[in-house]
């Protein structure tokens, strides 16, 4: 398995997290230090993430990830990539199509994403 594959299988466990709702592998796979700035402007830190994605009134069915361009320096790789989100919100169940680009850094013989940022959104089609 390649770095590149490595931090991939990261970003999807994250994904699956998401939609499984599942806390406690969501905490594992984001740092400390993370931050996220969604498509919208708005800025999280890991707690507060995990709060809105886990607690919030939006319901994860799905991310998928599309042709993913990871470049590795060092402990530190970049991860530039198309998702498609499948979600529930208030205005119900919705597709939307974004570019993403996450930061992961080599953490404890891991990778843990330490900050990212998604948008702008479209709905897939």
């Amino acid at each position: 398995m390649t770095i590149q594959d490595e931090v991939l299988a990261a970003a999807e466990r994250r994904a699956v997290a998401l939609a499984a709702g599942d806390e406690r592998a969501l905490r594992t796979l984001l740092h400390p230090d993370f931050g996220w700035t969604s498509h919208t402007g708005e800025t999280f830190d890991r707690d507060s993430y995990v709060a809105a994605n886990l607690s919030g009134p939006t319901r994860w069915h799905s991310q998928v990830l599309t042709d993913p361009r990871i470049v590795v320096v060092g402990d530190t790789a970049v991860l530039r990539c198309a998702v498609t989100d499948d979600v529930t919100t208030s205005a119900g169940r919705e597709s939307f199509r974004m570019p993403m680009t996450q930061t992961w850094v080599r953490s404890g013989g891991g990778w843990q994403c330490l900050a990212g940022h998604a948008g702008p959104r479209t709905v897939s089609q």
